[in-house]
């Protein structure tokens, strides 16, 4: 026999924990914005931080958007195994006030 089970409140602390990430995420950005490369020393270094700081921007900005995919089928999963539950418990109810004959 086979089992599903869905913890509804893990699935909300999940959420809370994606959106602690991109706010993470969003605050690592906007520190590294502040950054100069021609602060920082020799050219080529400088110029190594200047590569960094172009792909980080980059992966930053994919990984955000995944992360905000990714939540909001979390919040869909979430809200249908809800509705799901719900009609669940209706039907239970129905039958048990179903007269029997």
């Amino acid at each position: 026999m086979t089992s599903l089970q869905v913890d509804i409140d893990q699935l909300t602390r999940l959420t809370r924990a994606l959106d602690s990430s991109l706010v993470s995420l969003r605050e690592a950005r906007r520190a590294l914005d502040h950054v100069r490369a021609d602060q920082l020393g020799t050219a080529d270094l400088d110029a190594a931080c200047d590569g960094f700081q172009e792909r980080w921007s980059y992966g930053a900005r994919e990984l955000t958007q995944r992360v905000k995919a990714v939540r909001e089928g979390v919040d869909r999963s979430a809200a249908e195994y809800a509705e799901l539950e719900k009609a669940i418990r209706a039907a239970f109810r129905a039958a048990a006030e179903a007269p029997r004959g």
